[in-house]
């Protein structure tokens, strides 16, 4: 690591350099995430195309909508890591890394040679991490890891979607949380080095991941107690979920505790619920939702929307709405914080919303998306290489 800046500086990882070998989702966020702060990412990408995930579609000026949010801020080299030439051009910048990023097909990484205890051997002081579908060492190492496939594997589908029928979580959730943990696997991992001098090695599997956030309703199983699923509310809380008002636009209440419960039937002047044995607790209000959430909606039935929210905040009851993404791209959270901002992508300007790492002092302009190569020849010219 290079000397760090000064505390209070608007870049805490300027001077750290990250190799990533990365493409798709998981590596791409977790390496844009220590660009954000400051680190100097360099892709790698293959020459015929770069990192396919470029190719989405064309939503964000010819770029993918996926790749303009998961790659601002780094810097994009080509190498065909099949040829000596690019294979020893890599050798060169994991030797000059603090960290080493890479999320490829199974057995990709041994087949290229830039294994832990091979690229340990150049550079004591790197951070290795690798990011897959199911680890390095369990019995599905050779399984390819799409999010889709992690979300059915990990149980996802199990607890999403209605009672007759599964679904998938709409973002690449998979993906997302295996990037968050690599992203504080590394930060830690630099800390540690920083105290005893040695790099260190990050095995994040996606599916470990997934587990983790899967363990309520795991210890629910084992209990005996599964939940069901249940569509958009919650399967052992009510009510939590959308409800429908007069204007058959839905709000989302969050009713967890007695406390709320008792102010919820107050506002909506239904005292009788508070007598109700069978709405006396929250074990209880769930094991008679088919009773208590059509009486629920009822009752917001007299009011809209937007009165139900005013009404319901004014009662001190966890409410908000049920946003469509029109509704969600405008929210007065995003545009009067100031969350939307101008990022340069090749050609032109596109509107990203800021990373939510809010450090105080921290940068907030965006890095720029880089076209495919644009950092070749500045990159390996740093390292002596001449691509001419």
């Amino acid at each position: 690591m290079r000397d760090l800046p000064p505390s209070g500086s608007h870049q805490p990882l300027a001077g750290v350099r990250v190799v990533a070998l990365e493409q798709a989702v998981a590596a791409p966020l977790c390496s844009r995430h220590l660009a954000d702060l400051g680190a100097d990412v360099i892709k790698i990408e293959r020459p015929d195309g770069g990192d396919f995930a470029r190719e989405y579609d064309t939503a964000v000026g010819g770029l993918s909508a996926n790749f303009v949010w998961l790659n601002r801020g780094k810097r994009s080299v080509c190498l065909d890591l099949k040829t000596p030439a690019g294979s020893a051009a890599l050798w060169k910048l994991v030797a000059s890394a603090d960290v080493f990023i890479q999320n490829l097909g199974p057995g990709a990484i041994q087949r290229l040679g830039f294994e832990w205890d091979a690229v340990q051997g150049v550079n004591p002081r790197l951070i290795w991490c690798s990011i897959s579908g199911y680890g390095l060492d369990g019995p599905l190492r050779d399984k390819k890891g799409f999010d889709l496939l992690l979300q059915g594997e990990a149980g996802i589908m199990a607890v999403t979607g209605s009672e007759d029928s599964p679904a998938k979580v709409g973002i690449s959730i998979a993906d997302n949380c295996a990037a968050i943990y690599a992203f504080g696997a590394i930060l830690t991992l630099l800390y540690e080095r920083a105290i005893t001098g040695q790099g260190g090695r990050a095995d994040i599997s996606m599916f470990d991941c997934l587990a983790e956030w899967m363990s309520y309703p795991a210890l629910l199983e084992l209990s005996g107690r599964p939940p069901r699923r249940s569509g958009a509310r919650h399967a052992g809380i009510v009510p939590q979920g959308p409800y429908r008002c007069g204007d058959s636009r839905q709000v989302n209440l969050a009713v967890q505790n007695d406390g709320q419960w008792r102010r919820l039937a107050e506002a909506l002047d239904r005292p009788q619920w508070l007598d109700d044995p069978r709405f006396r607790t929250v074990e209880s209000r769930t094991a008679f939702r088919d009773v208590l959430e059509p009486e629920l909606e009822d009752a917001l039935s007299s009011w809209s929307s937007d009165e139900a929210i005013a009404r319901l905040t004014a009662a001190d009851i966890p409410v908000g709405f049920v946003n469509d993404l029109a509704s969600f791209v405008r929210h007065p959270e995003l545009t009067e914080r100031g969350r939307w901002v101008s990022c340069e992508v090749p050609g032109g300007q596109a509107q990203v919303i800021e990373h939510p790492l809010n450090l105080l002092g921290l940068q907030r302009r965006p890095g720029r998306v880089p076209a495919l190569g644009e950092h070749t020849d500045e990159v390996l010219g740093e390292l002596g290489i001449e691509t001419r």
